[in-house]
């Protein structure tokens, strides 16, 4: 059984992507936890619903579109943090800072509290009810952040893997997951998911072409994909899950060589007039791409005398892009060869003695001309920088979000709106959350589709066309988020329902243990709790009241009471040693221990490197230490950067040798933190402190004349109408469910999906394009029972291994169920005869109480012997399993014979037998005359490879 239901994205203008799976026995998996910028807690209300039956989930990519909603789930929704997450290693890192960044940008992101919440709660004031809106959850710290990525457990690309379940799920039963590369982001995931029957390929956003970071998608092998058929793993899904987005695209003659040839070009053309560019990106995923090419495009440019990108400047504005960009530095493996090959080519000069020391020109992400600007004084100061000594200097300018309705995109187009030499180049289509309030680059897209005001053509070095449209200096209304503390009435509705929350979720506690402890304590000693003896009998629902307790005050701040800790006082408070335990029944008699969980994965115990430094390294870090305590204690001391630096390195840091960088290494620190420091490097930060505690969102608005010019270079990265067309045919799903775009989109690629797949002639595919929060049921139409296996008949079984499947053909009778009882309890009955000296007589009722409950399990036993005759001869062999001929043409090479492809899929062998597969998966053999006498037969050769790459399994 296979259901489907998509919780956000769905024929839809919202990028937000949210999907749930169900399948045979309760099993439900969640695939991603998108957002879109409205960032409304609204759309997350059926997500709410589901946690509690939730198995696993699977995040895909590291964008606001696919896990935004990640870390207010973790802090807001109870049992959240127990369902267990996987990712690839960048998704969990990328997603990190993204996240990060989003809640640094706007306070929008903390997402206010529903007003039907609200309104159920705060009865009291029912007369200001209407008047309390906007009141702001608490966002996450950064470091609760870091706590809920470090949750996600890693995963690597073709790696199969038996996920844990959450507490609360139903046996997984065998369920396989595989992640496969997606090429739209870095890590991105096309999720392979099996479950008994079931084979199930999620692919949402991928990309086949290759680009300058990011290999193609894994369809046909990888790396932009080579082979002319699908991968074995992802071929013949039961249900393809895709993305319909970019269904009515088609791709740019020339490809991506020509989409960048235009985006430096149109660079080019602005800032040798003086303009700025600004180019809305992504802060973790895509920005990569763009940044790879332009450092490189200002290094090419640099080298040539009549280079115009060389007097102009290049930023990357973010508030986290320093940490994205040394994470990029990192998982260089999970990028294409070419970034591999750049980084060896470094490194093999690096190694020469007198190699690369005049023209180095750094690592794939050692930006040289890439300047990093993380604080708004910054961007401040650098939309104040005026024209010197009358000389004009353009910039390009890449800042994040691509909505600009947070993030410093947005700071930067109010700046720059005035100018009509300035120009903002659009990346990808916005997507559109509300009808009412698009974004600001929503709505710069739609004056470019409408061009109302007049096109400015530029002519390309190479003859193309660049257009770039005028905005004709309309107004947009920019909206500004920030916090105000609550007071009045606004804070007594919050604190009424702050009050309301903590006793549902301490109603929602089971099986002792905390729901969203801040605290690892609390949740190792709810765990400890709930493992106690039955003997507590009514002191457990106390101690169950005390986790929630300590639950609260971990979250809240709320300081407890000596009689509320109990026994935990021991651990929990200092200068107490003593508790008095007269009158006290269960665990309250028990010295209280603290059991903490050992974080484990694949491989065992965590490592720490702490543990396995030598003794003169533990002795320096304890001098180390030893002296920084020192110098702390005395008041009034002034610190040297050298002692802040060891303060900040921690106990588990190497210590630094200190020695004296040489010209080389300085120059390779300077390619490492980017260009040379500036003026922006000396600029003091001015940002007023946020608001603490309870705060509510106010918006303010402000109209901004527009002049700059509008262009649209598409560097989404995503799949166009060919690829989509071309793959899923030969992908060759049983059913298609189409998610995550419009509904032009997905109700076009439907209609040409049955057109293509309708042509396979006798098999009929279904297609599905559910709305958001209608199921709909893409179970296999093949039927399965389970029975049992009798003894005597398990003993004549002959097993075929294929592919680490066991199979057999079996002929059996089927026992009724009082039949089957019968043989079962003479069996048991006679093993507990033979037993009943050796084993205690509990081991015996045991076995029979698992026999009651197969009973009803119907059994298949050996055929009498007046039927077996009759049914040998009805039983034939199979040959199972999927020749490949790129295989068969290996073993034909091996055997000695000339093997090659020739034509449409035709394989040639010694020049007289071809060998063809049909879609069908039929293999035709045809031979050309007759072998010769003397010479043995190609033709049997042939055949006979292709039966030993098949398993042959003979007729029970």
């Amino acid at each position: 059984m296979f259901t489907f239901c998509p919780l956000q994205g769905a024929l839809s203008e919202s990028l937000a992507s949210q999907s749930l799976l169900e399948l045979d026995g309760g099993v439900k998996v969640l695939v991603d936890l998108g957002w879109d910028e409205s960032f409304g807690s609204e759309k997350l209300e059926e997500l709410e619903k589901q946690v509690p039956t939730l198995s696993l989930i699977l995040l895909t990519h590291a964008t606001v579109s696919h896990l935004a909603a990640y870390a207010h789930c973790c802090k807001n929704i109870a049992l959240f943090t127990r369902v267990p997450v996987y990712a690839t290693r960048p998704v969990i890192d990328l997603g990190r800072t993204l996240t990060q960044d989003l809640y640094s940008s706007t306070p929008a992101a903390a997402t206010t509290i529903r007003q039907s919440s609200l309104s159920e709660t705060a009865y009291a004031y029912s007369q200001t009810v209407t008047t309390a809106q906007n009141l702001l959850l608490q966002s996450p710290t950064p470091e609760e952040i870091a706590r809920y990525f470090s949750l996600i457990q890693p995963l690597k690309y073709s790696q199969p893997h038996q996920p844990l379940s959450s507490p609360f799920s139903p046996p997984l039963n065998g369920l396989t997951i595989t992640a496969y590369n997606s090429g739209h982001t870095l890590g991105g995931t096309i999720w392979h998911i099996q479950h008994g029957l079931e084979s199930i390929v999620y692919a949402v956003d991928w990309n086949q072409a290759r680009e300058n970071v990011f290999a193609g998608a894994a369809w046909l092998g990888g790396a932009g994909g080579g082979g002319a058929e699908v991968i074995e793993q992802l071929r013949k899904p039961t249900a393809l899950i895709c993305s319909s987005r970019g269904a009515d695209k088609t791709a740019q003659a020339g490809g991506r060589a020509k989409r960048d040839e235009h985006l430096i070009e149109m660079i080019k053309t602005c800032v040798s007039r003086g303009g700025t560019v600004l180019i809305p990106v992504d802060s973790s995923a895509r920005v990569l791409e763009i940044s790879y090419l332009l450092e490189h495009a200002w290094r090419t440019d640099a080298a040539n005398k009549d280079g115009v990108l060389k007097f102009s400047k290049l930023y990357l504005a973010g508030r986290n892009v320093s940490s994205t960009m040394r994470y990029a530095r990192s998982m260089l493996e999970w990028m294409d060869n070419n970034i591999v090959q750049e980084f060896e080519a470094f490194a093999e000069g690096q190694r020469k003695v007198n190699g690369g020391s005049e023209k180095k020109e750094g690592a794939p992400f050692d930006f040289k001309y890439l300047r990093l600007l993380e604080r708004k004084a910054q961007i401040a100061k650098l939309l104040s920088q005026s024209v010197e000594n009358g000389e004009t200097q353009g910039r390009v300018i890449l800042a994040s979000d691509v909505s600009m309705d947070w993030g410093f995109s947005k700071d930067l187009v109010k700046g720059l709106a005035k100018d009509s030499r300035n120009l903002v180049i659009l990346t990808e289509r916005p997507s559109l959350a509300k009808d009412d309030a698009p974004s600001i680059s929503r709505t710069l897209w739609e004056w470019w589709r409408e061009r109302r005001d007049g096109v400015s053509t530029e002519q390309a070095s190479s003859g193309d066309s660049l257009e770039m449209v005028y905005s004709g200096g309309r107004d947009i209304e920019v909206r500004e988020a920030r916090r105000e503390p609550l007071e009045g009435d606004d804070l007594a509705i919050y604190q009424q329902w702050l009050a309301t929350q903590r006793q549902l979720q301490a109603t929602q506690q089971t099986g002792g243990a905390g729901v969203l402890e801040a605290s690892a304590d609390v949740v190792d000693d709810a765990s400890s709790e709930s493992s106690d003896s039955e003997e507590e009998g009514d002191q457990q629902g106390k101690a169950l009241n005390v986790s929630a307790t300590m639950g609260q005050a971990g979250r809240k701040n709320v300081v407890l009471k000596d009689e509320d800790l109990g026994i935990n006082i021991l651990i929990k408070k200092k200068t107490v040693y003593d508790f008095d335990t007269r009158g006290k029944r269960g665990r309250e008699r028990s010295f209280p221990m603290a059991i903490r969980r050992k974080r484990n994965d694949d491989f065992g115990e965590l490592i720490r490197p702490e543990d396995y430094l030598r003794a003169e390294e533990k002795e320096d870090d304890t001098v180390d230490s030893a002296q920084v305590a020192a110098e702390d204690e005395k008041l009034g001391k002034k610190r040297k950067w050298d002692d802040v630096a060891k303060q900040a390195a921690g106990a588990n840091k190497r210590p630094n040798t200190n020695r004296a960088l040489a010209a080389d290494d300085a120059d390779a620190m300077d390619l490492a933190d980017g260009v040379a420091a500036d003026e922006l490097d000396a600029v003091e930060d001015t940002e007023p402190e946020e608001p603490t505690g309870p705060c509510k969102l106010v918006y303010s608005t402000e109209t901004v004349t527009v002049n700059l010019r509008i262009a649209m270079i598409d560097f989404s990265g995503l799949h166009d109408k060919r690829s989509l067309n071309m793959l899923i045919p030969l992908i060759q799903p049983r059913k298609l469910i189409l998610v995550g775009g419009t509904q032009e989109e997905t109700m076009s690629l439907a209609a040409d999906c049955r057109a293509a797949l309708a042509s396979d002639g006798d098999r009929s595919v279904d297609v599905f394009t559910p709305e958001v929060g209608t199921w709909v049921d893409a179970s296999m139409d093949t039927n399965a029972w389970v029975v049992k296996l009798a003894d005597p008949l398990v003993k004549k079984l002959k097993w075929q291994n294929v592919r680490g499947l066991g199979i057999v053909t079996i002929t059996g009778q089927l026992l009724a169920s009082a039949l089957a009882q019968e043989t079962e309890g003479q069996t048991l009955e006679d093993v507990a005869n033979k037993r009943q000296k050796t084993e205690p007589s509990t081991s015996i009722a045991v076995a029979l109480t698992n026999a009651a409950d197969t009973a009803s399990m119907p059994t298949l036993d050996v055929l009498p012997a007046n039927l077996i005759s009759a049914a040998r001869s009805a039983a034939q062999s199979l040959h199972v399993g999927d020749l490949r001929l790129a295989d068969l043409r290996r073993a034909m090479q091996g055997a000695g014979h000339s093997a090659e492809f020739r034509g449409e899929g035709t394989l040639v062998v010694d020049g007289s037998v071809a060998v063809r597969k049909t879609a069908e998966g039929r293999i035709d053999v045809e031979s050309v005359g007759l072998p010769l006498g003397g010479k043995r037969s190609t033709l049997y050769e042939v055949k006979r490879a292709i039966y030993d790459n098949l398993a042959v399994v003979a007729g029970a």
